[in-house]
């Protein structure tokens, strides 16, 4: 159980370095140095997401912090979040943000719908020290 752990913080960190470079499940895999259908078992067991689904909304999540963070054009933030066309990534961004990414600019506050996700602990040793605060504060 913990080498697969170590498998799925493998695949964050190899997604979380090629974040704005041509990335899809078959370059993982080859990277990670396991099947495609593997990586994404056990990926969406310890994180409840695809990787597919979590590439994606990183990707967005990093382009909407761009949209208010810069003057970059939208175009460029789109091709920049993997997206060849501003229609599909407008679509895909809507989809997460509720907004179109001029309006999201206009409104001008982020608000992270994915951040990276941290294998630091376990359930059962947040669960504890979760605990282990309540029983000091009490």
């Amino acid at each position: 159980m913990k080498d697969q752990k170590e498998v799925v913080k493998k695949v964050i960190d190899y997604i979380e370095k090629n974040l704005e470079k041509e990335i899809n499940l078959d370059n993982i895999s080859k990277n990670i140095g396991y099947s495609k259908f593997y990586l994404n078992r056990i990926f969406t067991e310890y994180t409840g997401v695809t990787m597919y689904k979590y590439l994606q909304n990183r990707r967005l999540t990093v382009a909407a912090e761009k949209l208010v963070k810069t003057d970059k054009p939208i175009m460029q933030i789109a091709y920049e979040a993997g997206y060849d066309t501003q229609q599909s990534f407008s679509f895909a961004f809507k989809q997460i943000y509720l907004y179109p990414p001029k309006i999201y600019r206009d409104i001008g506050i982020f608000m992270p719908k994915q951040n990276r996700i941290s294998m630091c602990y376990s359930y059962v040793s947040s669960y504890k020290f979760i605990t282990r605060i309540k029983e000091i504060a009490a």
